[in-house]
């Protein structure tokens, strides 16, 4: 039955047109739409809709399927993902970084290569430009350190945004003082609220489009570390045991995997052992 208008910000969902955008989810890009988040659907895909000028879940499957393109289909999976993220976040991790990870994988080896991390899902940029100023800081203190860092999304639309590299005063507010001092400028306009990552910073970080459910990654240098947090909670329990499996393939050998507090890697026979919380390490265990 075609759907209707239940208020002005919502749509009615009907089954048949769930299942088909859950089918859609799933097959381009592993989402896991069950039962329980039929409605977090409607509420975020009917603004979409009305942009679209577009007047109910029928037509806009419709839209979709007949779209070639794949925009319709990137959208769709931007307004289904929360791209949530700050500056400094979940902190211990970093200090682990710079702590253990660093010394440990960075001995004998920073005159030879560059340290590689790979911010996998990055949205809109805070995570890896606190990797940048993290590591940035760390090349300061030890000479002949050299790092890269790889950062990846989805989301096109995401990309753009942390290219550029502009945030508001609030979301720089987890960064300390001297740092945001260090790679942060002001506006030109003193009543602006917002602060531009500084080119030096920028020119570290190498964005790039990935969808973690294509076959190859494009991606031909083995990692040191990755950090994937607070993504594969979006995929079901098979499909996040074929990304971890695949990440893990692009560690180097006793290289780190970071992933979200909320996200566990038990009982998925992976080649990694529990360091800390939410941290893991490669191991050349038979897999």
């Amino acid at each position: 039955m075609p759907a209707t208008m239940l208020h002005e910000e919502t749509l009615v969902l009907g089954e048949r047109e769930f299942a088909t955008i859950g089918r859609l989810a799933h097959e381009h890009f592993g989402l896991d739409l069950h039962a329980g988040k039929q409605g977090m659907v409607a509420a975020r895909l009917s603004k979409r809709i009305r942009q679209l000028g577009l007047r109910s879940f029928e037509e806009y499957c419709h839209y979709v399927l007949q779209d070639r393109t794949g925009a319709a289909l990137e959208s769709m999976v931007e307004d289904l993902t929360t791209n949530h993220t700050s500056f400094f976040r979940e902190p211990r991790h970093f200090d682990f970084l710079v702590d253990r990870v660093l010394p440990q994988l960075t001995n004998g080896n920073g005159e030879t290569r560059p340290f590689l991390i790979w911010s996998a899902g990055c949205s809109t940029g805070e995570e890896p430009y606190t990797l940048a100023m993290i590591l940035s800081e760390y090349r300061m203190a030890h000479p002949g350190f050299r790092f890269r860092i790889l950062a990846t999304d989805i989301s096109t639309a995401v990309l753009a945004k942390a290219e550029v590299g502009i945030y508001t005063n609030e979301a720089v507010a987890p960064v300390q003082a001297a740092l945001r001092m260090k790679y942060f400028l002001r506006s030109r306009d003193r009543a602006s609220n917002r602060v531009r990552v500084s080119p030096e910073l920028r020119r570290l970080v190498e964005f790039h489009r990935l969808n973690f459910m294509d076959a190859d990654y494009g991606i031909s240098e083995r990692a040191d570390a990755i950090f994937c947090r607070n993504v594969i909670i979006y995929f079901d329990r098979p499909t996040q045991r074929r990304i971890l499996r695949k990440l893990c393939d692009h560690l180097v050998p006793g290289g780190y995997l970071f992933v979200g507090h909320a996200e566990t890697l038990h009982d998925m026979n992976l080649p990694v052992t529990p360091v800390a919380p939410a941290l893991y390490r490669r191991v050349d265990a038979a897999r």
